[in-house]
């Protein structure tokens, strides 16, 4: 077994792996790399293997730093088979159309001011239509727990990972030629305890392991001071007569907000007839999908749907599909929540709610997820008095709240526990900050500690 590295390689985006085994060229995951603008051109780049090469993908989860880059390998001639979850397959669709849509109008864009310039045309990095294509190599199934046959002596499971629907982490088992070597890709590992998804599984353990380290250097507030924030955080600002701005990721965040959402006003510490927008295309549709999967709910999710119940739905929510709807959304001056992609602030619906919000000393923008260095998320957490959107330069007079036990990252120390329990020869850090996985790294013991640079290869 020999593994090389591709992505979210002491960085937190862009996650492929490529395993080579049993004459096999497996890749783990294929994602896009995001943040700022300038890994637009880093997207654009060889793979750093031959796409035509590879026989197998395995995709842990459908967020697009694991999953956008797999029209662009389609493209340059993947004909291999794509395995994961049936959740995953659903959501990775939705995810893979809305990136292909965006890159289509951003090159437009830049299309219409290049040649105002004399420039060449720019070009989508993929297209719907690629897109598209991808989705017609996505083979066999995944269930948690069942192992694959990938070749002759070669298998996979695949194990909760508790972090978004139908997300995984995969253990892969060679046993061929009397030679017995296992590796475990972590994927993104969710964080226990909350109420939408189970907790992480336990796979059994293995040489070696490929872990995520995002939260490798801190502790998440526990979620329960977490949903007083947040309530706390929309009632002053309902006093106030604002409007609460939330940056969603809509796989698994989205849906949990409304699922807390409906708790505070059931229990009376929210206003019935609150305003709920969410304005988000692709997080209506993973609403629509999570109702499909209850092989990924939690004990309270389950709970209410065997009762007849639906956990995501609010007295006062309305979905806004349509742009023109969202842009409607400009005119309400105060007395709504507004739940819009990205989660991160760099792109979608979202930018339009800020820039008419961030500067009303009566709005808040409450962050509820990760934000990565370069992005707008970022700044605006890190302090910054002004930011540019549109070309406009606004002031930052919204309260901000940062509340970070929403996370579907798990913390320091659930990550710990997780490596621990499976006392691998050999631990490889991927998928964090430098900073978060020097951390991380100190704190492992009776292990073999990698931290791999995009290009390596290990020998495991």
């Amino acid at each position: 077994m020999k593994l090389s590295f591709h992505g979210a390689d002491r960085n937190v985006t862009g996650s492929c792996h490529l395993l080579h085994a049993q004459g096999k060229r497996v890749l783990i995951d294929c994602g896009m790399f995001q943040g700022s603008h300038e890994l637009d051109e880093e997207n654009a780049e060889d793979f750093g293997f031959d796409p035509k090469s590879i026989d197998l993908l395995l995709l842990t989860h459908a967020h697009l730093d694991h999953c956008g880059r797999i029209p662009l390998l389609v493209k340059r001639g993947f004909r291999g088979e794509i395995i994961t979850t049936a959740a995953t397959r659903e959501l990775t669709r939705v995810v893979l159309l809305d990136a292909a849509h965006l890159q289509e109008e951003e090159a437009e864009r830049n299309t219409r001011h290049a040649h105002r310039r004399g420039d060449a045309q720019a070009q989508p990095l993929y297209t719907t239509l690629d897109a598209l294509n991808a989705l017609e190599f996505f083979g066999r199934t995944a269930v948690y727990g069942q192992t694959l046959e990938l070749a002759p002596g070669l298998s996979a499971t695949f194990f909760d990972a508790g972090h978004i629907l139908g997300s995984a982490s995969i253990r892969i088992e060679q046993t061929a030629s009397g030679a017995h070597r296992s590796v475990i890709f972590s994927g993104d590992l969710g964080n226990g305890g909350h109420a939408v998804l189970r907790d992480p599984q336990l796979p059994p353990r293995a040489d070696s392991v490929v872990m995520e380290t995002t939260y490798g250097d801190r502790l998440h507030k526990p979620i329960e001071p977490s949903i007083a924030e947040l309530f706390a955080a929309i009632s002053e600002t309902l006093k106030r007569g604002g409007n609460v701005v939330i940056p969603t990721f809509a796989l698994e965040r989205a849906q949990e907000i409304l699922f807390y959402l409906r708790e505070g006003i059931e229990a009376g510490k929210l206003p019935r007839t609150l305003p709920v927008f969410l304005d988000s295309p692709m997080a209506i549709s993973a609403t629509e999908i999570f109702r499909h999967h209850p092989e990924c709910y939690g004990d309270a999710i389950d709970a209410l749907f065997r009762a007849g119940s639906d956990p995501f739905s609010l007295p006062g929510l309305r979905f806004t599909r349509e742009a023109a709807d969202s842009i409607a959304l400009n005119r309400l001056v105060g007395g709504a929540v507004i739940m819009a992609g990205s989660g991160m602030a760099t792109g979608g619906r979202v930018r339009h709610h800020l820039r008419h919000n961030l500067g009303r000393h009566e709005s808040s923008v409450v962050f509820v997820g990760y934000a990565a260095r370069g992005t707008l998320a970022r700044l605006l957490i890190d302090g910054a008095k002004k930011v540019k959107l549109f070309g406009e330069e606004i002031p930052v007079h919204a309260r901000l709240y940062t509340i970070n036990g929403f996370s579907a990252h798990a913390d320091q120390r659930e990550l710990l526990a997780w490596q621990q329990a499976l006392k691998p020869g050999q631990t490889i850090l991927v998928h964090g900050d430098p900073d978060s996985m020097d951390a991380f790294a100190a704190l492992l013991k009776n292990t073999r500690v990698q931290r791999p640079k995009q290009g390596d290869v290990i020998d495991l």
